[in-house]
């Protein structure tokens, strides 16, 4: 799918963006290495009652590269989007990184809802497990390696494999980009990752914004207490075995879950 519409972030990336449908608005943001194509089985559900709006992040499908991939940065590519299609207060749902994103994006944002798909935000604990591999993500000739182990260890065995082959399909790995995400986890000791994360969510304290956490891959029994301290209108919920990718293992549920947090 091409993209209608461009804008312009702060520090003058190209943004590319869509929209379709009318009512509510809901802005989807697709993980990392992906683009915004991977929400279409959402997307097309979704605009039979809301106005939807998808992009590509910084580096990702139609819109331009940057000189930082970072997660504030990425706050800002959605901020610009908002401002150009003139959003009022919309929804934001995110996936993976997208997740991340759209988190970091309520807590500055004025939005009705925040829902985060499959992305844990106790980032400190992703770096213990990216680390291993940070010479081979560093290398140029096997970064490769690292992110497609990663994806196929998370997508679970519920899928279908025209939907693995689809998303498969729609994947590319930058390597910039790929680093420049991850720069954080990377480079930073875990306490400096915690407090970045604080940081990021410092906004939610003393407002009202409803936010979902909705894992298909076990974020651990500790965390729905871990999150509601820092948002505190949270709600975590598990759907097991859907892997990394409930939204498109369930489509139908999701969207009808989406709809009852929305109207709740």
């Amino acid at each position: 799918m091409s993209h209608q519409h461009r804008a312009s972030a702060a520090d003058g990336t190209p943004i590319a963006w869509s929209r379709t449908g009318s009512g509510d608005a809901v802005v989807l943001v697709h993980g990392i290495t992906e683009s915004a194509d991977a929400f279409s089985p959402v997307a097309e559900r979704l605009a039979s009652t809301n106005e939807v709006i998808t992009l590509d992040l910084r580096g990702h499908g139609e819109s331009g590269t940057a000189a930082r991939y970072d997660l504030g940065a990425m706050v800002g590519d959605v901020a610009a989007v908002v401002d150009a299609a003139q959003l009022r207060r919309p929804h934001l749902v995110g996936h993976s990184l997208g997740g991340a994103v759209v988190t970091s994006a309520g807590s500055v944002l004025d939005v009705a809802s925040v829902v985060d798909i499959d992305q844990s935000l106790q980032l400190d604990t992703f770096k213990a497990q990216l680390m291993p591999a940070e010479a081979m993500l560093r290398d140029p000739h096997q970064y490769q390696l690292v992110v497609d182990a990663m994806f196929e260890t998370m997508m679970g065995t519920q899928l279908s494999s025209d939907e693995q082959t689809r998303i498969n399909g729609l994947r590319h790995a930058d390597h910039e980009v790929v680093l420049g995400v991850w720069e954080l986890l990377l480079t930073k000791p875990v306490e400096d990752i915690a407090t970045a994360v604080d940081d990021a969510l410092a906004g939610y304290a003393g407002r009202h914004v409803p936010y979902l956490a909705l894992f298909g891959l076990d974020p651990g029994d500790g965390y729905a207490d871990w999150l509601a301290e820092r948002i505190p209108d949270s709600t975590v919920e598990y759907w097991p075995d859907d892997g990394h990718y409930p939204h498109l293992v369930e489509p139908d549920r999701f969207v009808e879950r989406l709809r009852t947090f929305w109207n709740r």
